[in-house]
């Protein structure tokens, strides 16, 4: 099989590629599992936009304050003067957003937002509206069920993907590929990503020599409920405590402004923190209490997350939820230029999560990660019309590594356990120097491929994370000695 272009993952960064691409390209796109088991499906807030133009620089500012200084300003630019064309074109194809009764737009506000210019559908269901959409606009076909073993790289060029489907490996040749993977959440023990979100993508170019950059950037949400027996754990969306849910200890005690002036809209670095650490000093439980909303609008504006968590017991808005932080986004990944072009490689192309222009810096802002996937998947598909590729010639086999073996899963298992406990919200030396000899020990024993691309993956985490002595934004690493 052969197209002009595949594309490796069918959330909103996937899509978004594959429809401003014309029709008259072969274009496959490749999910490893159904289409919409990816994290766009379960992204609740909404899509960041700047209001107007003259948002554009506060956007900005905003960008470059949550990401501690090290983001790419150039990206933040991209990113902010984009944002109101990538909305336009949605809404000129058909997509609704939330509107008032006079049929203006509704607009939201997040942690370190100086304004309101959230976007959102289906009240809490922006994600799961957005994604039904792209998955309808999309004129190209999809290969589903179907995992990518291996990149095919001949001469620094790029020329299709090796995968598993119905059981057997096949070889796709492409003159282009697009990696719209997502993140890695399945490294970690609590985390909110689907559960297809296990960065063995990102393993794969370690193993091909293709760099990754700032790993040790991961992201953790700071409100979701964790005790349910899923590997994804129920996301209470930062538009929440954006619309006035407080944050409190058992005795209804708003502690987080003991940490920061901001209290609840502070960054979510800072909330996760200071969650994790008041929980450790104080013993007591912390709890998300919606209890200032009226009912009725609450059902109205966060309809999946009532009926979610009503399905488990919970009566909200009135009823407490119980909340920790847990691993939500990667920031780190494949480093890209601003066209999603993969340096050095020539027909690759990184956008998403799985990608990393420098956009988010240390701490990535509230809903700029659907907008990063609409407005950098666009720069790609301009940029692979624009510079067309000659096709491979090579013909390729597929490789006779064994993909899994019995134990695997025990060694994942134990994997999530060391990642979510030694390369987490607060990190020491001695940890991530645990984390590394076990992750270490794992890879010196016979494993399958598909484990030691995540095991790869992980390592590169933790090892960004050592190179790293001083803390920054996400990355908080304390010289203490590790409980």
């Amino acid at each position: 099989m052969r197209y002009d272009v595949v594309i490796i993952g069918s959330g909103v960064a996937g899509l978004y590629t594959a429809i401003g691409l014309p029709k008259n390209l072969k274009v496959l796109i490749i999910n490893k599992s159904n289409p919409w088991e990816c994290n766009t499906y379960y992204a609740q807030g909404g899509v960041t936009t700047a209001f107007d133009d003259a948002d554009i620089p506060s956007h900005i500012q905003d960008t470059l304050d949550a990401g501690a200084g090290m983001c790419n300003a150039q990206a933040v630019r991209v990113l902010s003067e984009n944002s109101q064309t990538v909305i336009r074109d949605l809404i000129e194809r058909g997509f609704f957003f939330d509107k008032d009764e006079e049929g203006r737009l509704l607009y939201t506000k997040e942690a370190a937002h100086s304004r309101s210019r959230i976007l959102h559908a289906g009240g809490d269901a922006t994600g799961r509206y957005l994604h039904f959409f792209l998955l309808n606009q999309n004129p190209h076909p999809m290969l589903s069920h179907a995992t990518v073993v291996d990149l095919l790289i001949e001469n620094a060029q790029c020329c299709g993907v090796e995968v598993m489907s119905e059981g057997r490996r096949r070889i796709i040749l492409a003159e282009n590929v697009v990696i719209a993977s997502g993140g890695v959440g399945s490294l970690y023990e609590y985390h909110t990503n689907a559960s297809t979100i296990s960065g063995e993508i990102h393993g794969i170019c370690i193993e091909k020599g293709i760099a990754l950059e700032s790993m040790e950037m991961m992201q953790f949400h700071p409100t979701v409920f964790v005790a349910n027996n899923w590997a994804r754990k129920q996301l209470l969306s930062e538009a929440l405590r954006g619309e006035g849910a407080h944050v409190v200890d058992e005795n209804g005690y708003r502690f987080l402004f003991e940490y920061d002036p901001r209290g609840e809209l502070a960054p979510r670095d800072i909330v996760s923190r200071a969650i994790f650490d008041y929980k450790k000093c104080s013993g007591k439980q912390v709890y998300l209490s919606c209890e200032h909303f009226e009912s009725e609008y609450f059902k109205e504006r966060f309809p999946n997350i009532y009926k979610s968590l009503n399905d488990i017991g919970f009566n909200l808005p009135k009823d407490r939820v119980p909340i920790s932080p847990a691993f939500h986004y990667a920031i780190g990944g494949i480093k890209t230029d601003l066209d999603g072009r993969v340096p050095g490689i020539q027909g690759l192309y990184g956008v998403g999560e799985a990608a990393s222009t420098g956009v988010h810096g240390a701490n990535r802002l509230a809903s700029n990660s659907l907008l990063e996937g609409l407005v950098f998947a666009q720069k790609a598909a301009q940029a692979i019309v624009k510079n067309r590729v000659s096709p491979c010639n090579k013909t390729f086999e597929v490789g006779d590594e064994v993909l899994e073996i019995d134990g695997d899963k025990a060694k994942k298992d134990q994997l999530r356990h060391i990642m979510w406990h030694n390369v987490s919200i607060v990190r020491t030396r001695e940890g991530l120097e645990e984390a590394k000899r076990v992750i270490e020990t794992l890879l010196g024993q016979t494993i399958g491929k598909m484990l030691r691309l995540r095991l790869l993956s992980a390592k590169a985490i933790v090892e960004s994370a050592l190179e790293r002595p001083e803390s920054i934004g996400v990355h908080f690493i304390t010289q203490g000695v590790k409980e």
